[in-house]
């Protein structure tokens, strides 16, 4: 009787497994996204929430509840920010600050130039490559002290363009020295003509790099300083009216309605601040694969890995993490997340502001774990596809003759 040989059975065994083989998990249509999001944006921990989602393939909206509601952004507020740093600065810009002996005798001059990200701690300072204000102090100290063989008890320091946190820092480590720090604002002309020997010179990091860290960590302070170097920039007021007039410029220059738009400052530390979840959605969209806005969409905190979600999704929805790049906004009765989640080969902008529940850190966990679980419900990777296995002819079958020794 004829048979296979071995290379012929596992021949068919390789043919018959791609068909055995299940097929990936489909993404989420929109209409299905939609779905999730009418069955559990209304639940009761949510309190009424603002929400908007977009396609970000197709710009469609495909799920909006009260989108033009007037809430809270909180945090989320600094999406805005970083998109107005980009649009009236480059991404490269550093900020020098340059530290000399004046020419008259006991006098130092700081031209600075309005550095955002000068650092209070040395060693940090080194770690991050900010600008160390210990250093300068200590510095130039050391100058003032070699210049001059008599005790020091009186200086005068001119200075350009350096935010006043940073000056009464100066004030005070002069201060517990016995020694009276005056200070002085000069313009550029002016401190060019007062300095004499340079004691050092300083470099900020990059502006890309600051806007990483303000929005993966949601610093507050550094976000309202550059903020206001870009309404300056712009030629507006160093101040929250001109943050105001950038914001709403950049909405505008984008076909967005800016007219709801009310800001007090640029971080959304104030309850005051208003914004529509439609406002910071169609932003998301716009600037999603613009290279010039990279750094905004690549500073977003990742879901379950860095910044101020780091500590989200593993728990409450461990399959979306890696998936959600969100900016949090959080205040007393307020837990907000805008971003941009990945469902296999389909992207969503959403906005979910939650900003009417309960002032209690129960009520805003709860509220939290909600979004994360929505979320989590339309999260998919995006698994690569097998490659096409070529069919190989099927070999030739050769029946073997088995010739059977007769018995004497």
């Amino acid at each position: 009787m004829p048979f296979l040989s071995r290379t012929s059975l596992a021949l068919c065994a390789a043919l018959l497994l791609p068909a055995l083989s299940l097929p990936p998990t489909s993404a989420l249509e929109p209409n299905s996204v939609a779905g999730v999001f009418e069955r559990y944006i209304s639940k009761t921990e949510l309190a009424n929430p603002s929400a908007i989602v977009i396609d970000q393939n197709t710009g469609e909206i495909v799920f909006e509840k009260s989108a033009n509601s007037l809430r809270k952004p909180a945090s989320v507020q600094k999406i805005l920010a970083a998109v107005a740093a980009l649009t009236y600065m480059q991404a490269s810009d550093t900020f020098t600050t340059t530290v000399s002996l004046g020419q008259r005798t006991r006098t130092l001059v700081i031209e600075g130039d309005r550095d955002p990200w000068m650092s209070y701690n040395h060693k940090e300072a080194e770690r991050l490559g900010r600008t160390s204000i210990p250093r300068i102090e200590y510095n130039s100290l050391s100058a003032l002290q070699e210049a001059n063989a008599e005790p020091i008890e009186k200086i005068t320091i001119y200075y350009t363009n350096l935010f006043s946190p940073e000056l009464a820092h100066i004030k005070s480590f002069y201060k517990k020295r016995g020694i009276t720090a005056s200070l002085k604002r000069v313009n550029a002309r002016e401190a060019t003509e007062l300095k004499s020997e340079e004691i050092l010179s300083s470099h900020s990091p990059e502006l890309q790099r600051m806007l990483a860290f303000f929005l993966t960590w949601s610093d507050n302070a550094l976000t309202e300083r550059i903020a206001r170097i870009a309404a300056l920039k712009a030629g507006e007021s160093f101040d929250e009216d001109g943050v105001g007039v950038i914001f709403a410029g950049i909405l505008e220059s984008y076909g967005i309605n800016s007219a709801p738009l009310l800001v007090k400052d640029a971080s959304g530390l104030s309850h005051n601040n208003r914004i529509t979840v439609r406002q910071v959605g169609s932003l998301l969209q716009k600037i999603r694969f613009d290279p010039q806005f990279a750094p905004v969409v690549n500073g977003l905190p990742i879901g379950g890995i860095t910044g101020t979600l780091k500590d989200r999704f593993n728990k409450t929805a461990p399959e979306a993490v890696g998936l959600v790049k969100a900016k949090t906004g959080t205040l007393n009765g307020t837990t907000n997340l805008a971003g941009y989640i990945e469902s296999e080969d389909r992207e969503y902008v959403f906005v979910i502001i939650a900003d009417k529940h309960p002032r209690t850190n129960t009520a805003a966990k709860r509220a939290r774990a909600t979004v994360d679980r929505i979320l989590g419900k339309i999260a998919a990777p995006l698994l690569p596809q097998p490659s096409p296995q070529p069919v190989p002819e099927a070999p030739e079958v050769v029946a073997v003759q088995t010739e059977v020794a007769a018995q004497a």
